[in-house]
Order: structure tokens, then C-alpha cells, then sequence
């Protein structure tokens, strides 16, 4: 019997690009904000505009009621 195995979509390493060095010892951090949101914004925004199931939000819901 053939066993159909699923393959998880390929996803980008955690880290999509190098933390930037740093250039001075007093640099502000704005730099290193810029990158991390522009990073997390790359990894997780397609994932976060996803539709709530119908399920979960029931749950949710069922669960304020209490």
C-alpha cells in the first residue's frame, strides 16, 4: 500500500536577512527597528491577513459567554 506524504511549504529561515552591524558604539536603534519589523512584516504578514476559521471564532465566543 503507497502511503501519500504531505510536504509542508517551504518557508523562509527565521532570520530573512543578517541583523545589520552596528557602526558605532552610541548608534541608535533605529536602524535595527527598521529591519526587524521590515523582517517580521516579510515572514508573517501573509499568515496574519489569513481568514479566522468559523470554528475558532465559534470557540472564542462560547468561551466570552462564561
Amino acid at each position: 500500500m503507497k502511503h501519500l506524504v504531505m510536504s509542508r511549504p517551504k518557508q523562509p529561515p527565521l532570520m530573512a536577512s543578517p541583523r545589520p552591524a552596528r557602526r558605532e558604539e552610541g548608534a541608535s536603534d533605529a536602524a535595527f527597528d527598521l529591519w526587524l519589523q521590515r523582517s517580521l512584516h516579510q515572514l508573517y504578514d501573509q499568515v496574519a491577513k489569513e481568514p479566522i476559521p468559523e470554528e475558532l471564532l465559534r470557540l472564542i465566543e462560547q468561551d466570552r459567554g462564561k
